[in-house]
């Protein structure tokens, strides 16, 4: 199948090494996290049980969304079950540390400090950035439409900076998002500026069907996947790299995104042409 065959090519790197760094590698890699895996027949994954439509409990209480359906084909591709676990922001990493997921997909920007606790491997599979969110009523078009008209934000993020200083827009910043979407609904405002991907996740609650999210947005944060930090540059981190080089060439995302009612962005249509077959035209 050719989704294993491109998955499995990150990890051929494993053995088609030197005999120098075959070595070294031997001593370094250990595989503790995939052999355990392997062994138990099962995939641990941590995913957001809270942050539709990426991760989310339905009706019966099971874990589902975009990310959700990534970890299954993750342990699908390796030939195992999956079991998934709710983590939230403040314990994700500490759940990958200790033990408790072998591998971590849950909305998790890309950062430096971050890369020194857990194995982030690229590619980065997803982007978040700065956008807004306004009644459809108003017909927003394009930044410039904020010049000069008043805007809800949260006291402290730093989209507040960014439509004030690059777009002109008067912000009126609340001390959080709760009371700066109340101060949309009641007016105050025109819009409220945000992370898109949280944006998204309210459009899809089924709370705020008169409202949309019209902008191109600005200021991409990749998303990061991680396994075990010791594993990073073995054989789950460079299986890893090759199941996200997958997605990003096949278009996979781009489906799910489909799927899962989420906007379409820039970032997935770009990495699919960038990763694109070169022969893929001339068979």
């Amino acid at each position: 199948m050719k989704l294993k065959s491109i998955a499995f090519a990150g990890m051929a790197g494993v053995v088609a090494v030197g005999a120098f760094s075959a070595s070294a590698a031997a001593e370094v890699c250990k595989n503790e996290a995939w052999k355990k895996a392997m062994s138990r027949g099962k995939l641990i994954v941590g995913v957001k049980a809270d942050y539709k439509p990426w991760g989310f409990r339905d009706s019966s209480g099971k874990i589902v969304g975009m990310e959700a359906d990534m970890a299954k084909e993750v342990a699908d591709t390796m030939g195992l079950d999956v079991e998934l676990v709710a983590v939230q922001s403040s314990n994700r990493m500490q759940f990958l540390e200790q033990g408790k997921i072998d591998l971590m997909i849950a909305t998790m920007s890309d950062r430096p400090d971050r890369r020194k606790v857990v194995g982030i491997v690229g590619p980065n599979y997803y982007t978040s950035g700065t956008n807004v969110m306004a009644p459809k009523a108003v017909g927003l078009k394009k930044w410039s439409d904020l010049k000069d008209k008043p805007v809800c934000g949260k006291q402290g993020a730093f989209y507040n900076k960014i439509v004030t200083e690059r777009h002109g827009a008067k912000v009126i910043a609340f001390t959080g998002n709760a009371e700066a979407k109340q101060a949309l609904r009641d007016k105050k405002c025109i819009a409220w500026v945000y992370d898109d991907s949280s944006i998204v996740s309210d459009l899809t609650s089924g709370q705020y069907n008169d409202y949309e999210m019209p902008l191109n947005s600005e200021d991409d944060n990749p998303w990061a996947l991680a396994v075990p930090k010791a594993e990073a540059n073995c054989v789950f981190g460079r299986f890893m790299s090759g199941m996200q080089y997958y997605w990003l060439q096949s278009g996979k995302l781009i489906e799910l995104e489909k799927k899962w009612g989420i906007q379409p962005t820039k970032f997935l249509v770009d990495k699919k042409a960038q990763y694109k077959d070169w022969l893929a035209d001339k068979k």
